[in-house]
Formats: structure tokens, C-alpha cells, sequence
């Protein structure tokens, strides 16, 4: 069974991939950003980055929003996909485990547009299919799932849960219990809390579990 720990300020990422939602405020995420063995940066992304002393090793995207300056100044580390099947994001997970970076926290994907923020939280499912991806805000932490896995917590978390495939769920360790539930719509096993250290989550289907940050 998988094991998923709490994120906190000692958590040292192999990959972090910033997009260019909300730029972190949060200790956790930022001290993540900071961390991080490699950062890929989304080209949209990089105006904020680079106002911190904070360096990207590799930009990737369709650099539609790139500044004038920011191109010419990390020409070396410029990406560019043209292709406009996929977002930024998925160019920069598709592009990090082309380079065999597998382990992926995935920063500043949540906020400004309420559509962008959707998609991106949605996308955690595809990406599951071949990398190891979160995705942490700085209001909390999405993982997505399909078998079972057991959650580092603490009592009173607020947890979560989003069924894309709306197949039976079960629950250990919440306040309200889930036993082979089908869910129809994302908010019906939201707004749940964790009774102690950890709880367990059985879901048979794409599954998205959030925990917010303490």
C-alpha cells in the first residue's frame, strides 16, 4: 500500500515544476521552491521566479508569454513546444520525465483563473499514469490515487476527496466514514476530517485526495 507523508519545510523535492497560477506565500510550498534538486519553470511562470533569487534549470512551453528580457536572459535553458494539444504544465511534467525526473511536486498551478485551476488539479490523473505527482498550493496538497494508500495526518486535517470515475470509494480514519460509495459529482466527499495520524483511502477508480496545510 502506498504511504503518503505530510509535506512540511523539510520536504525536499527531486523535481518541482512552477506554473504559472498564484506564485507561493505559504512557508511549505516555498521552502519546496527553494529546495528543489531541479526546478522546471513554465514559461508564463518566470516573470515571478525571477524576481526572487530562486534559479529555474529548464523553461518549458510555448513561450507565448515569455518577456523580451527573460528570453534572452535564460536562452540556455529555453524549451520550447510549439504543439498547442497540451498546457504549459503538461509540456513541463511531459518534458521533466523525458529527462527521467519521475518524482514531481508541481507548485503555483492553483488560483487566478478559476478554469485553469480546475483543469490542472484534473490533469493530476493523467499524469499518475507514468510519473509521481502532488500538487500543493498554498492552502493544501492534492495527490492523486487508484489503488490504496494510507495518509500521514493529523487530527482535525480537513480532507477532501475527488472521484473522477464514479466507482465504489471506502474510508478508514475519517470523521465521516465512506464504505464502498459511489460518487456522482466532485463535491459530494469533500469537506471530511481525519480522526488521527493517518487515515486510508480504498478508491477503485482515478481519485483525487486533498489535505490541507497545517
Amino acid at each position: 500500500m502506498t504511504h503518503y507523508i505530510l509535506p512540511d519545510t523539510h520536504t525536499v523535492a527531486e523535481t518541482v515544476i512552477l506554473a504559472n497560477g498564484l506564485f507561493p506565500t505559504h512557508p511549505i510550498p516555498l521552502s519546496i521552491l527553494r529546495n528543489a534538486s531541479y526546478i522546471v519553470c513554465c514559461d508564463g511562470a518566470i516573470d515571478n521566479l525571477s524576481q526572487t533569487k530562486i534559479e529555474p534549470h529548464a523553461i518549458v512551453g510555448d513561450c507565448d508569454s515569455l518577456s523580451e528580457e527573460n528570453r534572452k536572459r535564460f536562452a540556455t535553458i529555453l524549451h520550447p513546444v510549439s504543439e498547442q494539444e497540451t498546457n504549459d504544465l503538461t509540456k513541463a511534467v511531459n518534458f521533466s520525465v523525458a529527462q527521467g525526473r519521475k518524482d514531481i511536486i508541481i507548485l503555483g498551478a492553483t488560483g487566478k483563473r478559476e478554469d485553469h485551476t480546475i483543469g490542472n488539479i484534473s490533469l493530476l490523473c493523467e499524469y499518475q499514469s507514468y510519473a509521481n505527482v502532488l500538487m500543493i498550493s498554498d492552502y493544501g496538497c492534492f495527490v492523486p490515487i487508484t489503488r490504496p494508500a494510507t495518509f500521514d495526518s493529523v487530527k482535525g486535517q480537513q480532507v477532501s476527496i475527488f472521484c473522477i470515475d464514479p466507482k465504489p470509494i471506502s474510508s478508514e480514519g475519517l470523521m465521516y466514514p465512506i464504505s464502498e460509495q459511489i460518487f456522482t459529482n466532485w463535491w459530494q466527499a469533500t469537506l471530511n476530517e481525519s480522526l488521527s495520524d493517518k487515515f486510508t483511502i480504498y478508491p477503485s477508480g482515478r481519485t483525487i485526495l486533498y489535505r490541507n496545510l497545517l
